[in-house]
């Protein structure tokens, strides 16, 4: 599957290979462990090149791309660095319905990274969103939910 059909235009089980609801570490599928619902726009940044999303429902959008317009973002980062110079961007643009999930290599599959939940949380929640769940996002990648806050939305 290249790149262009992993990321775009409109997905679900009759047109995607890898769809069928293979689960994650936890045996829930990615899609459903995501949030993601039929319809829903998902937008990838930093995405590793054969990662996927199984189990998406019918009728989702899955591109390149930050937070805007999204209702799911995923954004995957090796670097703290990285994160801070782009995290702030990443809320601005958040839709007040949306969720983002800021991803890092699984320090359980032995990757090394320099991200850590607390550090995200440091980052993140002055910034007027609040984490809601933690999930293993395949083998490779942790991940932390934000939404914006309650009293945030609508201003």
């Amino acid at each position: 599957m290249g790149e262009a059909d992993r990321r775009s235009g409109p997905r679900g089980p009759s047109g995607t290979p890898g769809v069928s609801g293979t689960p994650g570490v936890s045996g829930t599928p990615l899609a459903r462990k995501i949030g993601i619902k039929p319809g829903h726009q998902v937008r990838l940044m930093h995405a590793p090149a054969r990662w996927d999303i199984p189990g998406l429902p019918d009728g989702c959008e899955v591109a390149d791309g930050g937070p805007l317009g999204a209702d799911i973002a995923l954004a995957f980062y090796r670097s703290y660095a990285e994160l801070v110079a782009e995290g702030p961007a990443l809320v601005r643009d958040l839709a007040d319905h949306a969720m983002l999930w800021i991803a890092w290599p699984r320090r359980a599959a032995g990757h090394v990274s320099d991200i850590t939940e607390s550090s995200l949380r440091d980052l993140f929640l002055p910034l007027g969103v609040v984490d809601v769940k933690v999930a293993a996002l395949g083998e490779d990648w942790s991940g932390l939910k934000f939404v914006r806050r309650r009293e945030n939305r609508g201003k």
